[in-house]
């Protein structure tokens, strides 16, 4: 069964680099089509064949949620960021499932209305070290301490979101506090000894943070002790400081929205809300097989297709490894050409 899960994950790790070209051919410039056909054409580009496995995974993400952990390892970084973020649309995101997912090579992480806790977020920050944006704008189970973890042990963070709800609100104003940078108090006897501490602490690299219902406390706080810090900034090329600012950063924009962008939006179309009742089966019809029953098969016509061909390979890597054996040792052709001379003597 776990062999058969895996299926999904060899087909989407091996479509990840399909690129679609069409092929070109020389026109005359009497003939090159308008401006308004190349508009059309770019509106009508087909989906990757990665992004159509996903959308068929996450259609039927609630009936195999429950055993994600399973099988999440044979998935690829990127393809196990695109199904969090089908989860996180269809309302199926908690502490479980964002664990079983979670990579070290992730940058970005957006939880915003999840029901992820403070658990779930530390021991994402464990692993994903790398993290420069998160959001967790209208999780009403993240408090302080989730957020204190992800600002000790993510040192590149440099996009924040919060906010959004009552319960966010009032967890984004107890963190002014871990958000400003801070000196470490440290009494070592040399400035070797200082070389391996932590002198700073607190949010150094924080740049952005999007709290669209911040209070004027708040932001005044922050502009005076955080002035690197761009609260709520506007979608313009430059920001005050001339740098520009990422789409990440933009409140419009959904943190993950790069990642899902080629995605049909009707794989989360159908919420975690209750599921509309079904007729009742016939007895006469055969049984359904269920969805992890059709991967184990699958796996197994593959593996089944592929093995003569696997054997074959292997078959000819071996003569060619005895070939290049015989051709490159001194030794080895001294003693096949003795073998030969030996055969022609006795013939002879």
């Amino acid at each position: 069964m776990d062999k058969g899960k895996s299926v999904v994950a060899e087909l989407a790790a091996s479509l990840s680099d399909v690129r679609i070209t069409p092929r070109q051919s020389p026109k005359p410039k009497s003939f090159l089509p308008s401006p308004s056909f190349y508009s059309f054409s770019k509106k009508a580009k087909p989906r990757k064949l990665v992004s159509l496995c996903l959308g068929t995974l996450g259609q039927h993400l609630e009936d195999i949620i429950t055993d994600i952990s399973e099988f999440a390892a044979f998935f690829p970084p990127h393809i196990k960021l695109a199904i969090m973020s089908i989860a996180r649309r269809r309302r199926l995101l908690n502490d479980e499932v964002l664990i079983s997912l979670a990579e070290s090579s992730w940058e970005i992480l957006d939880l915003s209305g999840s029901d992820v806790t403070d658990v779930g977020l530390a021991a994402v920050a464990n692993v994903c070290s790398n993290l420069r944006a998160v959001d967790i704008s209208r999780c009403e189970k993240i408090t302080t301490a989730g957020v204190s973890e992800i600002v000790s042990h993510c040192p590149s963070l440099e996009i924040l979101r919060c906010g959004g709800c009552p319960r966010s609100e009032f967890t984004a104003r107890r963190c002014l506090n871990l958000l400003k940078p801070k000196l470490n108090t440290l009494e070592e006897d040399s400035w070797e000894e200082l070389d391996t501490l932590d002198i700073g602490g607190g949010a150094e690299s924080l740049r952005w943070l999007v709290w669209p219902k911040i209070d004027d406390k708040s932001k005044e706080t922050l502009a005076a002790e955080c002035p690197r810090v761009t609260i709520n900034p506007q979608p313009s090329p430059y920001d005050l400081s001339g740098s520009r600012v990422p789409v990440e950063a933009l409140a419009s924009v959904p943190l993950d929205h790069s990642i899902v962008e080629d995605i049909d939006p009707k794989t989360w179309a159908v919420s975690a809300a209750p599921r509309r009742p079904v007729a009742p089966p016939n007895p006469n019809a055969p049984p359904e097989i269920p969805i992890a029953e059709r991967f184990r098969l699958a796996y197994v016509e593959r593996e089944a297709r592929l093995a003569p061909k696997r054997a074959k390979r292997e078959r000819q890597q071996r003569r060619r490894a005895e070939r290049d054996y015989m051709m490159n040792d001194i030794d080895a052709r001294s003693v096949a050409l003795a073998a030969q001379a030996s055969r022609n003597l006795r013939k002879s």
